[in-house]
């Protein structure tokens, strides 16, 4: 019926046909501008390794000599074939996810890495199809929505490559021209993946804990020289938990209560209480406090928010003990919004409105655990100040993750310092150790190596009591501007001792 002009307002939109207007290839541009953090950003790739079933996951930084060439993540999930490879790299193309999928809007592994590189390769292997590839350029992408089928001879190889994480399945997503791997200078290497891989860590054990702690997954960082394939660095990614502390900071918590929220449907809370002046990375080492007290929002397991209120309330320092979990309703609602880099969650009035009548069994309100949350800060910080342990040089290659994480929680690190490394070296029979101060390396004589493998060959991070010692030992010494006799004269005397009692190991 054709439209008539008419006085009144009109409530509905009169429509004349429809034409179909696909995106502009320059839309991929967009893509390239999402904001994703280079943490974040990895994050959304095991994320797809969930999914797909994978139950070991390896982040690779591949260098060449002092540069970096590569990254990539690789799993041995359920893989994709050809068409499943081409549904993956259309923008905005997914299959049905499942009701537990971490995948949500069918963008994640484009948008996350061209956010951070030039090429992205998929290649995949299923136990049913052979290895295929897919390939996006950013200049051709942004041309024309060109992606290249990559040459299956080299898929074939690149997954051969890998196989001892895939074996009849799995998939390699690798990034090519990384725009952060560019920005190294000459000699800057090692202290960029130091920092960036300590970032990605905390990142990965935080979001994806729930995952890490489960028996049967596992995450792990390499480093790995291109040419010889030889691991350089190698991480186990330890699961963080948000609410692992050991004793609540509050008698009678946590503590669960239920908001009854219009349009959700009654959403349960579980209130933590930490403990005042903890020095667990789990609360200090995951960002500053006052960005970490309030809700910690899950879906599906997956933490996709790590503090804030949302607009409830204001971040004040005497709420630092606070934090709360909520895992989001499977049901569909329009009360809580996911944002495209699963970095937060966004939320209508309704979830005020609920708060404000959120009770628990006992009937006491939401309001007065805020309150005890604040007055348990309070109370300490009244109480006199505990006994300060001296900061230390971090602990770096060389001792095992699950060490390195203690030692964090322990003790304070000093900021913005390189870390102290131990490797194993060529040295005369009596030196067990010794220190080069300049390089802040341990070198351990090899010759002593097998004391404390029980036969077994080393690794990287093998001899986890006797380096954790040494780094006790020595990390004032490294500390200090100039030697003086006296830590010289240790040093003779904590090698006569050790060299001695390597020798007692190895006779027995």
């Amino acid at each position: 019926m054709a439209y008539t002009p008419s006085a009144d307002w009109q409530f509905d939109i009169p429509t004349s046909g429809s034409k179909r207007l696909p995106p502009a290839a320059r839309y991929v541009e967009s893509l390239t501008h999402q904001g994703y953090g280079f943490e974040a950003a990895i994050a959304d790739l095991v994320d797809n390794s969930i999914d797909a079933g994978a139950r070991n996951v390896v982040i690779s930084f591949l260098r060449d000599s002092d540069r970096l060439v590569s990254l990539l993540v690789v799993d041995d999930g359920h893989g994709m074939n050809d068409e499943a490879l081409d549904t993956a790299m259309t923008v905005g193309g997914r299959e049905g996810y499942s009701a537990t999928a971490l995948g949500h809007f069918g963008a994640g592994l484009k948008a996350a890495s061209l956010s951070h590189a030039e090429s992205l390769t998929v290649v995949s292997r299923t136990k049913r199809s052979p290895a295929a590839g897919r390939r996006w350029l950013t200049s051709h992408a942004q041309a024309d929505f060109t992606c290249d089928i990559v040459d299956p001879a080299f898929c074939r190889e690149l997954v051969d490559r890998y196989d001892g994480v895939i074996e009849w399945q799995g998939t390699v997503v690798r990034w090519d021209q990384v725009r952060a791997f560019e920005t190294v200078t000459t000699g800057q290497a090692d202290r960029f993946l130091n920092d960036a891989i300590e970032k990605l860590e905390t990142h990965l054990g935080l979001y994806l804990h729930r995952f890490l702690a489960r028996e049967g997954f596992y995450v792990d960082i390499v480093v790995q020289d291109v040419q010889t394939r030889e691991e350089l660095d190698h991480r186990g990614v330890e699961p963080i938990d948000p609410f692992g502390y050991r004793i609540p900071g509050r008698a009678g918590y946590p503590r669960t209560y239920t908001a009854p929220i219009e349009g959700a449907g009654d959403v349960s809370m579980t209130a933590h209480i930490w403990p005042p002046k903890s020095p667990l990375v789990s609360f200090r080492g995951i960002g500053p406090l006052a960005e970490r007290q309030g809700f910690y929002i899950y879906r599906h397991d997956r933490l996709v928010q790590a503090g804030g209120w949302n607009g409830t309330r204001s971040s004040e320092g005497h709420l630092a003990l606070a934090r709360i979990a909520i895992d989001l309703p499977a049901a569909p609602n329009d009360v809580f919004s996911l944002t495209v880099k699963k970095d937060g969650v966004t939320v209508t009035p309704a979830f005020a409105r609920g708060l404000e009548k959120a009770a628990d069994e006992e009937g006491r309100s939401f309001s007065s655990y805020v309150q005890e949350a604040e007055s348990a800060y309070r109370e300490a910080a009244r109480r006199a100040t505990e006994p300060q342990r001296k900061s230390v040089l971090p602990a770096g290659k060389g001792l095992d993750p699950k060490l390195r994480r203690t030692l964090r929680d322990e003790l304070p690190e000093l900021d913005g310092e390189d870390p102290i490394t131990f490797r194993w070296d060529a040295l005369p029979p009596e030196v067990f150790f010794e220190l080069d101060r300049e390089e802040r390396v341990v070198k351990l004589n090899r010759e002593y190596r097998q004391a404390f493998n029980g036969g077994k060959r080393g690794g990287l991070n093998d001899a986890p009591v006797v380096k954790s010692m040494l780094y006790l030992m020595v990390n004032d010494i490294f500390q200090k501007e100039r030697v003086r006799a006296v830590h010289t004269d240790n040093v003779a005397l904590w090698n006569s001792v050790l060299v001695t009692a390597a020798r007692c190991e190895l006779s027995r």
